[in-house]
């Protein structure tokens, strides 16, 4: 059965991908103690601006107003950063190789009822595999292993192509040999 690979590649790879979570779980502590120094530090702000920059009964001079909103913005970044990093894993590895995984779980139960060439079963069968692998998996090594040779690969669009191609070509042929039984392949 040609389809085989895909189910086993997809429930393998789904362990892989929702195992992100695990990682941005993590990454979630960083997040909290970035929001807890937004909290001081903004907090601070809008106290001494509800004071006219006075504290403890003193007027701030021009460098302590300076420093405080400066801690203010550093604070503000630091927590968008952490954010950005959380959220990068999360709609683009996470999110897309789960999908990926389980379309090619599909594909490959799909591609054991569909009566049509070896060649072409076994065509779609490594479009899905390596769609998701150039796509989600450059997501996974750009992402969260900062490696920029996968970001560059991901720009090309290849993956993404690939799956697409995948796709099409499995309408094609479920249209020409879909068949309610399970199809012994050559």
């Amino acid at each position: 059965m040609i389809g085989k690979k895909n189910v086993v590649f997809g429930f393998l790879y789904l362990v892989l991908t929702a195992a992100l979570g695990i990682v941005m779980a993590n990454m979630y502590e960083d997040f909290g103690t970035a929001m807890q120094e937004k909290q001081a530090s903004v907090g601070r702000l809008q106290q001494l601006k509800q004071n006219n920059f006075e504290e403890e009964l003193e007027p701030l001079n021009a460098g302590q107003i300076a420093i405080a909103n400066t801690d203010g913005i550093l604070s503000l970044n630091k927590l968008r950063n952490t954010e950005m990093a959380i959220d990068s894993i999360k709609g683009g590895a996470h999110a897309h190789g789960n999908l990926e995984a389980l379309l090619n779980i599909v594909a490959g139960l799909a591609l054991c009822f569909i009566a049509v060439a070896t060649w072409l079963k076994q065509l779609i069968s490594w479009l899905f595999i390596l769609g998701a692998l150039l796509h989600s998996g450059m997501l996974y090594l750009g992402r969260v292993f900062d490696m920029a040779w996968a970001d560059s690969l991901l720009g090309l669009g290849i993956g993404p192509g690939m799956i697409l191609a995948a796709l099409l070509l499995t309408g094609i042929a479920a249209a020409m040999g879909f068949r309610g039984e399970i199809i012994k392949d050559s």
